[in-house]
């Protein structure tokens, strides 16, 4: 991995954390969403994180003693996502049946008087947020140690 490559694999996952955080507040926007444009209540959305990465361990370790020292290795399938980082896979839908209340006078009761709102738990959408809010910040601060490592290096190699 070149030299930058803790930034790299740190920023994907800030942007993937970020992307998280978004959908957390979404879904908290959302929790008594009772219709939407395709019909029925909002359906809560879950982030689907995948490794840029395809190849394993030890196939990383064959292919990077084979090259040369100093020579970046990057081991990314794609040459825009870097190596050893994640990217959003996709954001799927929670396949949990909405929740019913009675309340016969909201517009979107149906014949018996009950009312399909989305099964949306504001703890569960905190946790998830705290969660991001906190990887975030760990890749933050990794991305923060490696730049005062770099520094470090300069200044030996200067003197």
């Amino acid at each position: 991995m070149n030299v930058f490559g803790l930034m790299e694999t740190s920023g994907s996952a800030m942007q993937a954390e970020r992307m998280r955080a978004e959908v957390v507040a979404a879904n908290m926007a959302n929790a008594e969403t009772t219709r939407t444009e395709s019909g029925g209540p909002y359906r809560r959305q879950h982030v689907v994180f995948a490794a840029n990465s395809s190849a394993d361990f030890a196939d990383s370790l064959a292919g990077a003693s084979r090259i040369p020292a100093g020579l970046p290795v990057s081991m990314g399938t794609n040459p825009r996502q870097p190596a050893g980082g994640v990217h959003i896979a996709q954001v799927v839908q929670d396949p949990a049946p909405p929740l019913k209340r009675y309340d016969p006078g909201h517009p979107d009761a149906g014949p018996d008087g009950y009312v399909a709102y989305p099964d949306i738990n504001p703890l569960t959408e905190m946790v998830d947020l705290m969660g991001a809010t906190r990887a975030y910040g760990l890749n933050g601060s990794a991305v923060q140690a490696e730049k005062g490592m770099i520094a470090a290096a300069l200044e030996i190699v200067k003197s």
